[in-house]
């Protein structure tokens, strides 16, 4: 068992725990994948969406606890807990949920958005302690499996594993709870601070200088600075135009394609494809290749960039929708600069304000995940009810590129 004693060579092992982690915790973005049977059985798409938004809102604000509890228990029990918590979450609604939409509200969206919550902000958090001189790429590394997560359990669910076929959508919840239970406990032994005072290993004098840690603000300072709502506004406003595509990334593609002379179910396998593979796919790849972008162009640069470019992507994707390449192409741009918020964002709060005290910072900063998961969400739902689900796109497009403008005169504060 990995100990705070044999820190060095646990470094990569650390990373691969963190990966593993991150796997489990991205099966929120499979919601989708359950949504055509829960409509099936009289669910509006309102209904569908509320489910996913109550388990972003409950993940984002339990990330401030688990913060809180990390100093006092430790990333490792903070990390195990949050994994029984989603698990049991799981399995509940598994045994008594079914398709029932106050039970799956409750199960799936808030217990399991509370255990997310928890083990969520550990991996980031041991993560940029040992990697202190690549905060960018360790945080991308770190919730990459978050975003290559969602393909896994698709795919599970449909065309890999046809759970949903041959033990139906309960037996399915049971079947992902104790993987989730199992998968996450093991990868919590791995997930332990470097001892007070050490460095990592560098080849140079060079790399050796002194790491710039910031002021080293802790929360109650941060809370009272411009900076912060400055980046939990940028933050929200990314989010939202994400988490509205990826709950209807196979709704929208699949009545686009019928609309352009698909069968329906050639237009659900194509749809399919577009959030299971190539959302997916380029989500995971876009936390690790923005994360590294950050560390070479700057972390605010990279975030003006990513949003801009998310903005009119976003908007021209209810134009894509209707052509398969288009859509393979859109999805997974989308896909790719979404993912790249979750590498981009924790480490602009790390450069902002110190990395001393992220773990409970960007609890905070990632309240923004909750205001996004409210705004897009809600959005696309009452718009998909109304018949319009392009106005969603164009919306959230327009917010993409206020996100990146309004990073534009993001410093520094003084230290405390």
């Amino acid at each position: 068992m990995p100990t705070e004693e044999t820190p060095t060579a646990a470094r990569i092992d650390i990373v691969i725990a963190a990966i593993a982690i991150q796997y489990c915790l991205g099966a929120i973005y499979a919601w989708s994948t359950f949504t055509p049977t829960l409509q099936d059985v009289g669910w509006t798409v309102s209904q569908t969406q509320n489910v996913f938004s109550a388990g972003l809102v409950t993940f984002a604000i339990v990330m401030v606890l688990a913060g809180r509890l990390l100093p006092k228990f430790g990333p490792r029990n903070v990390c195990m807990a949050g994994g029984a918590l989603l698990g049991l979450g799981y399995i509940l609604a598994g045994l008594f949920g079914g398709t029932s939409y106050p039970l799956l509200f409750i199960f799936i969206g808030i217990m399991g958005g509370a255990g997310i919550g928890l083990s969520y902000v550990v991996p980031i958090a041991v993560g940029v302690r040992w990697y202190p001189h690549r905060k960018g790429l360790i945080s991308g590394l770190a919730v990459a499996g978050f975003g290559f997560g969602a393909m896994l359990w698709i795919k599970l669910a449909g065309e890999w594993g046809h759970l949903l076929d041959t033990i139906g959508i309960g037996g399915t919840f049971i079947a992902y709870g104790i993987t989730f239970i199992l998968v996450i406990g093991i990868g919590s032994l791995w997930m332990f601070y470097p001892p007070e005072g050490w460095a990592p290993p560098v080849a140079t004098k060079a790399k050796a200088a002194p790491v710039d840690d910031g002021p080293g603000l802790e929360s109650g300072a941060m809370l009272r600075t411009p900076q912060y709502f400055t980046i939990l506004l940028s933050f929200a406003f990314g989010a939202a135009a994400g988490l509205m595509s990826i709950g209807i990334m196979k709704q929208f593609p699949k009545e686009a394609l019928v609309e352009s002379g698909y069968d329906l179910e050639k237009a659900l396998a194509l749809a399919g494809t577009a959030a299971a593979v190539y959302y997916a796919l380029a989500n995971g790849l876009g936390r690790i290749i923005w994360g590294m972008i950050g560390d070479k162009l700057g972390c605010k640069r990279s975030i003006i960039l990513m949003s801009i470019l998310q903005g009119l992507i976003v908007y021209c994707f209810q134009f894509m929708a209707g052509t398969p390449f288009l859509l393979f192409i859109g999805a997974a741009l989308i896909g790719f600069n979404y993912g790249g918020i979750f590498a981009l964002f924790p480490t602009i709060t790390a450069e902002t304000f110190g990395a001393k005290h992220i773990g409970q910072n960007y609890g905070w900063v990632f309240l923004a995940y909750a205001i996004g998961g409210l705004i897009g969400p809600v959005l696309a739902g009452k718009l998909g009810d109304l018949g319009n689900f392009p106005l969603a796109f164009t919306i959230c497009g327009v917010l993409c590129v206020i996100a990146g403008l309004i990073v534009l005169p993001l410093k520094r504060p003084k230290a405390a």
